[in-house]
């Protein structure tokens, strides 16, 4: 039987993938094609379940999870997806219900009972920090630092600030120091946090430049803690300066285990140049993101919790979305789950707190466009998928030309939808040291505002895997 085969070649592409290159892709179109013919097969629904999952659709895998527990309730893997997939989308309760489902059928295994503990741990932790939680009396890290009185040891030697301010050549040995893999002093790097917290506080929600006729802006996409290949960036394309301006939009932190180095450095290229280098805040400047994914077990690795908390302050303050001449708005996202949205509404957004679950400040940060009309339910579990119809009447509701965002791996480092409306461009070549797609960053000219493509390849990295203070619950098993 036809479903039969389709079964066998998605299985194949499933189990082939865990020591090969990685084709989830195809896996999940068997198992689609598979699913059909015969909807009615747990195993199908939770095998597609894990390749979501490893493509990061974790909307569509806790569906495909649910499918399967829907059909045998008694499917002990489905509550493994399940529980795997509410853990990736920062929903630990319901993640505990299954985990527990798990351990009590099979107490045994070791991998589920540790999942289980970690993630009781959390739901434990969160509810202590709610318990003691008060946005009226909570101070900042800022009030309890003595910057002044740390003390830089006689035997660092590594860049120092000149009078607590970042020139240009701590920028350059900032650069040089962490390419070697050293660590900048913590009072240089406290300074910096706060000096650019400042900075950032007094910025609103959305930004509007002008780009003259004869300049240029570079906009990048996701570098998700991928130091060298950012150096990369600065070597094609030009280190930030007056005359060569930049836009990094979203996700500089997490996965990549060099996040603090990239966003250290990027931090400091703001202060250098606060008006012609912009940084605009992604789904993963949250905490619940850099709780699952890296960038916080990296901070307290490096430096400490506090630091950490200092991070997830400024993180708060970084702009949500950039309009350039009037015409190209740029966000991480995407577009929004309701239509009417202006960009007077965009410049009234509170950003200053930890994104909502819904919302305008959720869909900058979290949506994707899709190729049919409407809007559909997400693949990732959060805010909306968006199409050509909806991009349209936003652009000629606010008179803008086209958008541009990132949040999404391109084979080819961008992708063109919508007409030409919707542009999407990631900086992050090599994805998690697995992906093999290439990167890109855009160059638009203030004469026309046509977008020019510049696309880059990996480059080598010393051997420190990604994810490697990522959360335990996050190196996906396969059971």
């Amino acid at each position: 039987m036809k479903f039969l085969y389709l079964g066998v070649l998605a299985f194949f592409f499933f189990f082939f993938l865990k020591t090969q290159e990685k084709d989830y892709e195809n896996a999940i179109r068997y198992y689609t094609e598979a699913l059909e013919l015969n909807p009615s097969n747990a195993i199908y629904f939770s095998n597609r379940s894990l390749a979501y999952l490893r493509t990061e659709c974790y909307g569509y895998a806790l569906a495909d999870a649910t499918h399967a527990l829907e059909i045998d309730k008694n499917y002990i893997k489905g509550y493994y997806r399940r529980a795997t997939s509410n853990m990736a989308l920062g929903k630990f309760k319901a993640a505990l219900k299954d985990y527990e489902t798990v351990v009590r059928v099979r107490p045994n295994d070791k991998d589920a009972k540790m999942k289980y503990q970690e993630c009781n741990k959390i739901v434990k932790q969160k509810a202590f920090e709610r318990a003691i939680a008060s946005d009226e009396l909570k101070r900042s890290v800022v009030d309890s630092l003595d910057i002044e009185n740390m003390t830089i040891e006689d035997e660092y030697t590594g860049p120092k600030l000149e009078e607590g301010k970042v020139t240009l050549k701590f920028m350059k040995e900032l650069m040089d120091w962490f390419k070697d893999e050293k660590k900048l002093h913590r009072k240089c790097a406290y300074q910096m946090l706060v000096e650019v917290k400042e900075l950032l506080s007094k910025l609103p929600s959305l930004i509007e430049i002008m780009v003259k006729e004869t300049d240029k802006i570079t906009i990048c996409g996701d570098t998700h803690g991928q130091y060298y290949d950012l150096l990369n960036i600065f070597e094609l394309n030009g280190l930030p300066s007056l005359t060569n301006p930049y836009l990094f939009n979203g996700d500089f932190v997490d996965r990549g285990s060099f996040s603090v180095e990239v966003i250290l450095t990027l931090f400091g290229f703001k202060l250098l140049y606060p008006d012609h280098f912009h940084l605009l805040r992604g789904n993963h400047e949250t905490d619940n993101m850099n709780q699952m994914y890296g960038f916080e077990g990296e901070v307290k690795a490096k430096y400490t919790a506090q630091m950490f908390q200092l991070f997830s302050e400024v993180f708060q303050w970084l702009p949500l979305t950039l309009c350039i001449n009037s015409k190209v708005l740029v966000m991480h996202g995407g577009l929004f789950s309701e239509d009417g949205v202006t960009l007077d509404d965009l410049k009234k957004i509170d950003r200053n707190r930890q994104p909502p679950d819904s919302g305008p400040m959720c869909d900058l940060l979290w949506s994707d466009p899709q190729p049919q009309n409407g809007r559909s339910i997400s693949k990732r579990g959060v805010s909306c998928q968006f199409g050509p119809d909806v991009t349209q009447r936003f652009l000629e509701q606010n008179k803008l030309q086209y958008i541009i965002r990132s949040h999404e791996v391109k084979a080819e480092g961008y992708e063109i939808t919508h007409s030409g409306k919707c542009i999407t461009v990631f900086s992050a070549p090599n994805y998690c040291d697995q992906m093999g797609n290439k990167a890109a960053y855009i160059h638009l000219r203030g004469s026309d505002l046509k977008p020019e493509f510049h696309q880059f390849t990996a480059v080598p990295h010393p051997n420190v895997k990604p994810m490697v203070y990522a959360n335990s619950l996050l190196q996906l098993g396969m059971m």
